[in-house]
């Protein structure tokens, strides 16, 4: 099948330049048998305007005035009659004003209707004359009625092209608009539903942390508190997202970049060891190199994930993350992240039966498809220890 279509896309390829040469030749080809079969192979000067006739014919699209005024010469002189009827078609169809149609019409029933000599014609009354001279203006109206229909033709095609165009391009629009309308729905649920419920979190989370008496629960609810309020900066940062259609817009919440993760290391309750020295630098330039936007997020995002399901799967096991260079100063250079936990502790305190952590199933997927976006790497595997490892390589077109 996919053949077939190569094949029919050729043809069509090359059958509009043939169609094209096609319309260039056989009307000259016709007016050149035209200018031998009335006058002969004689030199002469009826056989050289008839010759100059179909010639012109070349150029009658860009000067459609001239190529009517060279064959109606050679109608006049020579006798011939396709070359001056092709030029007035040509003429009536690439020229708007009617005026000049009819003077090039009345032109060539005059060039065919009148002698060559002049001296050696007597015009008459009689049947014969009559008929010459509905036979001229028959040619003449006929050749400017077919150019008119092949423009009248030719401007309803582009004119449906047009349309065809215009109706395309409103259904982008619809389209587009359906689009934003479902962002916005989105928006307005994302945030009556899951904004309202971390609020109250937040809110409780800041109860606790007034009213508790151990320093060690008032830290934790605390973090619990920061975190809560971290989710809803986020939240409405994807719920602007989705309002303007994907863009960033203005005063929206800064996104998390790779400096961000000693801080999300510490908020996580897990024993995290970083090892980020190749990425951020050591001593006072921890910051100095910085990477593509997406690059640091999509780093960050991996990082998050993996450290959740720590907690989820793997409570109170050690974990380390590793960020390095790889293939730097090479058209390969990439950012990589591991993150390596081992199995999780036998003392960990588990989950409390009656609120279970909700185990949606798509966010090592959406790690993997967000790395392949990137043109990256990802993979996810138990370890040969009982642990885990989350592993994500990013190009940084640095190379």
């Amino acid at each position: 099948m996919t053949d077939g279509a190569t094949v029919v896309a050729r043809v069509r390829h090359h059958a509009v330049p043939a169609r094209a040469l096609l319309t260039q030749v056989l009307p000259v080809a016709l007016g050149l048998l035209d200018a031998f079969l009335v006058n002969g192979t004689e030199p002469g000067l009826p056989l050289w305007l008839s010759l100059a006739s179909a010639l012109v014919l070349l150029v009658r699209r860009r000067c459609p005035e001239a190529a009517l005024v060279v064959s109606l010469l050679g109608m006049y002189i020579g006798y011939i009659w396709f070359a001056p009827m092709i030029a007035l078609c040509t003429l009536a169809a690439r020229r708007a004003s009617t005026a000049v149609v009819v003077a090039g019409a009345l032109a060539l029933a005059l060039a065919h209707y009148l002698p060559y000599p002049l001296g050696d014609w007597t015009p008459t009354a009689g049947r014969q004359s009559t008929l010459d001279v509905l036979d001229s203006c028959v040619l003449g109206a006929g050749a400017a009625v077919f150019g008119r229909w092949a423009r009248m033709r030719s401007q309803l095609r582009d004119r449906v092209r047009d349309l065809t165009e215009s109706r395309h391009r409103e259904a982008e629009l619809r389209a587009e608009r359906a689009v934003t309308t479902e962002r916005a729905r989105l928006a307005r649920e994302m945030h009556d539903v899951v904004a309202h419920q971390v609020s109250l979190i937040s809110l409780q989370a800041g109860a606790l942390q007034v009213t508790c008496r151990d320093d060690a629960s008032r830290e934790r609810a605390g973090t619990v508190r920061d975190l809560a309020v971290k989710t809803l900066e986020e939240l409405r940062h994807m719920v602007g997202a989705l309002r303007s259609g994907g863009g960033t817009g203005a005063g929206l919440a800064p996104q998390p970049r790779l400096a961000d993760l000693p801080r999300l290391a510490a908020q996580s309750g897990l024993r995290v060891a970083l090892d980020l020295g190749g990425v951020l630098g050591d001593g006072p330039e921890a910051h100095a190199r910085s990477w593509p936007e997406a690059v640091e997020r999509a780093a960050y995002r991996t990082v998050q994930e993996a450290l959740t399901n720590v907690r989820k799967h793997a409570p109170g096991a050690e974990v380390r993350v590793t960020a390095e260079v790889r293939d730097a100063g090479t058209a390969g250079e990439q950012l990589t992240v591991d993150v390596r936990n081992g199995p999780a502790a036998p003392a960990a305190a588990p989950e409390e039966p009656g609120h279970p952590l909700p185990e949606g199933g798509h966010g090592l997927l959406g790690l993997r498809e967000r790395a392949l976006l990137l043109g990256g790497t990802f993979a996810a595997h138990p370890t040969g220890d009982g642990g885990f490892l989350v592993s994500a390589g990013f190009p940084t077109g640095r190379g």
